[in-house]
């Protein structure tokens, strides 16, 4: 049975419902994903990618290192304010099958359906200058730790619930999310130092 959310476009399950809705013949691309929403829709393109790290697909190697360049990009480009995403074509090429993209955003839906539900504006101060440039920031840096960390259990999905939970706290100004988020973040961090060091 489908949830109320799911027709909601700016909720974290109508998101994702409207992205595979939207793709075309039995594949769905990063380009799909740029003519549903729009290179200027900076949030919905920086949850999809984050959303599919935390699925069965993070799991393949070489997708988690490929949507943390996604996420990188794309929170870059929100970070210095340009008016449109632009995504190399090495990237906007690739893509998985549709059906494999669905059966993932499936085992996905009852977390985003429970963030939509618990929801609320809170600490609107975060989203103020210059506290606001943080949350991009933050997002950069969750991206770039995925393909360093792609090898150890469980690590991208934590930096895609980070990505996931400060892009949607920008879009339904809720900072309570962001704030949760560092959790996941620091713990990438301290992860990835180990891992580097």
């Amino acid at each position: 049975m489908s949830d109320s959310t799911e027709q909601d476009p700016q909720s974290l399950s109508g998101i994702t419902k409207e992205a595979l809705d939207h793709a075309d013949g039995a594949r769905v691309s990063v380009d799909d994903m740029l003519s549903t929403f729009g290179s200027a829709s900076f949030v919905p393109l920086l949850i999809l990618p984050s959303l599919l790290v935390m699925s069965p697909l993070g799991g393949v190697p070489g997708l988690s290192s490929l949507f943390g360049i996604m996420i990188v990009l794309i929170a870059a480009q929100g970070l210095i304010g340009r008016n449109s995403i632009w995504l190399p074509g090495f990237i906007r090429h690739r893509s998985i099958e549709r059906d494999k993209a669905a059966k993932a955003m499936k085992k996905i839906l009852p977390l985003t359906r429970f963030i939509d539900r618990h929801s609320h504006r809170r600490l609107s101060f975060l989203f103020r200058s210059p506290l606001d440039r943080i949350l991009p920031l933050a997002c950069v840096l969750a991206g770039a730790l995925m393909p360093v960390l792609e090898l150890v259990p469980f690590a991208s999905a934590f930096l895609g619930l980070a990505v996931t939970l400060i892009a949607y706290s920008m879009l339904s100004r809720d900072g309570l999310f962001a704030v949760l988020a560092i959790i996941p973040v620091a713990g990438g961090l301290w992860v990835g130092k180990t891992v580097i060091l």
